[in-house]
């Protein structure tokens, strides 16, 4: 039996994938609640766009049902290379697609989309297969029922994919509270509420003891 090694995440050598995340695949989701599932694929790509991860966009047969790319994808990486495939179902079986992947540079890819047991499991296999280091953000991946969920889950796993989730992804790629306290619970709390009621009470506090320390300076000062 071979030793455990660790391989977490690293904002150098990571990549991100936004796979068919599309306005009519996304009425096929079904093992989130609606407005949650949202939330966490636009937290995913706030992420990325935090640590400046190369991203890279597709869709599957834009011009029938699955609609296309959700707008605030778009939006968010308006360079970023986006590839609408014209009707293969695994998006590695699509040239452009995957020259776009290799041009990131990037040996570590970090995959979601919809749905989770089709479109993210062949994509992830498929890229597990041409040697990349795969993480899958299952919260930010959706499909019509938590079977074909979990199933998805076990198939990937047991090939080598590591299965995250958006907030995991955070705490492995900052590493340290220490690089950018507010920058990252700024980000933490547009998307969790409760982040946000914890950096407004950890702002309120660190002012309080700011203006008591530059209280108590200023009497030092005087009795000098």
């Amino acid at each position: 039996m071979s030793a455990f090694k660790y391989n977490r995440l690293d904002k150098d050598n990571a990549a991100v994938l936004l796979v068919d995340h599309q306005t009519g695949l996304f009425s096929l989701v079904r093992d989130f609640g609606a407005t949650d599932f949202k939330n966490n694929v636009l937290a995913l790509a706030s992420v990325a766009k935090f640590f400046n991860l190369p991203t890279v966009l597709t869709t599957s047969f834009e011009d029938g049902p699955n609609g296309a790319i959700v707008p605030e994808l778009k939006e968010t990486f308006p360079d970023a290379p986006f590839i609408p495939r014209p009707g293969q179902i695994n998006a590695w079986d699509n040239e452009d697609f995957v020259k776009a992947v290799k041009a990131t540079g990037k040996k570590q890819l970090i995959i979601a989309g919809i749905v989770t047991d089709v479109c993210v499991t062949f994509c992830a296999l498929s890229a597990l297969e041409a040697g990349y280091d795969v993480f899958v953000v299952t919260d930010a991946s959706g499909t019509v029922d938590e079977a074909c969920r979990y199933a998805a889950w076990d198939r990937m796993s047991r090939a080598g994919v590591q299965l995250v989730n958006w907030f995991s992804v955070v705490g492995e790629l900052h590493r340290d509270w220490r690089n950018d306290i507010e920058g990252l619970g700024n980000l933490l709390g547009g998307f969790i509420p409760d982040y946000k009621n914890l950096m407004t009470s950890y702002a309120a506090t660190s002012s309080a003891v700011s203006t008591t320390g530059s209280a108590s300076s200023e009497r030092l000062m005087s009795r000098v």
